[in-house]
């Protein structure tokens, strides 16, 4: 199978907002939205850049599914579309485009919606030791974070914007990309987040540094340069209350907190310090906003959100500190349990080596190390 060509096409894209029109045949290959007919959904489909994720009722008994895809103008998949396969595990299909020249896999996978807890409360750890790697133009070789289920096969991914820094062409090992996986943790593994630049393609397109991020969610790369705040689409369904957050971090500030200038290059800023973030939230998903993102994550006036734990001393230091914070609850807000059983909240944690850096602000060389992060849950809302 050849190596895909979409990157390197959406890289053209992004800077000259327009397709080649010359060749007579299509010569993308890719996924652009899916369906799964008769089957209740608890969240839309989720399509990337070589996978699709649906999401269905917990009490979803049939494993046997026909989904459904719409494809690149042009390009044929393989099997057919419609086709009812058995996705107890992950299946793949094979995008080829019009010309023939190029061809990529997807893995589809279904997802469910985990069942409403028996236990009165639970705790959910996340230690980092799985990272696979993804491989983007040119070669280039990423971490992505990854949890497993009780088979001890993969069940989700944690989301970066490492795919949108491959094309800035500065890295080709993961640890030269901004979030990475590293040895050495409190125990293992661990997960090292670093601002850096993103050279003359940065310049260029007037964002001259990417903060290492890592987050419950998944990244638009599509909307990376055009509306960077919207690309960070936060939250993962999740079926308890969660009532306090922890884990461990190192955090190092860059030498020079600096920000884009009218040139897109960096503008010192005198007398400020970088500092970098790490907190979770709990929201309700609706139509109208089923993801949370850079745009209103942490704001005060956003109504879907339901509690927050955020970290009140955020520090710089070199040893390994322990952190514990409750969720607190916006006021008047309260958890429906018919809507906790319908699948109706989502959790978002997320970690970024500079606060600011969604806005493209920081300091060059900041880097947090994390591990060790738990998230404890009741079951029953009367227990406040």
């Amino acid at each position: 199978m050849k190596y895909i060509k979409p990157a390197a096409v959406l890289a053209v894209a992004f800077l000259a907002a327009s397709c080649i029109k010359d060749e007579p045949l299509n010569t993308e290959c890719d996924i652009l939205a899916a369906e799964l007919p008769g089957v209740e959904l608890v969240a839309s489909p989720v399509v990337e850049n070589t996978s699709v994720t649906f999401t269905v009722r917990y009490d979803q008994l049939e494993t046997t599914m026909a989904p459904r895809f719409v494809i690149t103008p042009g390009a044929t998949i393989a099997p057919p579309s419609g086709t009812k396969r058995d996705f107890s595990v992950p299946q793949e299909y094979i995008i080829t485009s019009e010309d023939g020249e190029w061809s990529k896999a997807y893995t589809v996978a279904v997802r469910w919606q985990p069942a409403p807890p028996e236990e009165e409360s639970v705790e959910y750890s996340y230690n980092f030791e799985n990272a696979r790697i993804a491989t983007a133009v040119g070669g280039r070789m990423y971490d992505v974070f990854y949890e497993t289920n009780a088979a001890g096969e993969e069940d989700w991914a944690w989301a970066s914007a490492n795919s949108a820094y491959a094309l800035t062409l500065q890295a080709k090992l993961p640890n030269e990309f901004p979030t990475y996986q590293a040895e050495g943790g409190i125990d293992g593994k661990y997960v090292v987040l670093v601002t850096k630049p993103t050279g003359s393609f940065g310049a260029t397109v007037g964002k001259p540094m990417a903060a290492g991020n890592l987050y419950m969610g998944t990244f638009d790369i599509t909307n990376a340069l055009g509306k960077p705040l919207e690309a960070t689409r936060f939250g993962m369904l999740f079926g308890q209350i969660p009532i306090s957050f922890s884990g461990f971090y190192k955090y190092k500030a860059g030498e020079t907190y600096c920000r884009p200038d009218s040139e897109g290059k960096l503008e010192p800023v005198p007398g400020k310090r970088d500092m970098f973030n790490c907190y979770a939230v709990f929201y309700e998903s609706t139509p109208e906003m089923e993801w949370l993102d850079g745009t209103n994550v942490l704001s005060e006036d956003n109504p879907n959100i339901i509690s927050t734990a955020l970290i009140p001393d955020r520090h710089e230091t070199d040893d390994w500190t322990e952190f514990s914070v409750p969720f607190v609850y916006r006021e008047g807000k309260s958890v429906d349990p018919v809507k906790l059983k319908d699948g109706r909240y989502r959790l978002a944690v997320v970690m970024s080596s500079s606060q600011d850096g969604d806005y493209f602000c920081g300091a060059i060389g900041s880097t947090l190390a994390v591990d060790e992060l738990s998230i404890v849950c009741k079951r029953n809302q009367d227990e406040e």
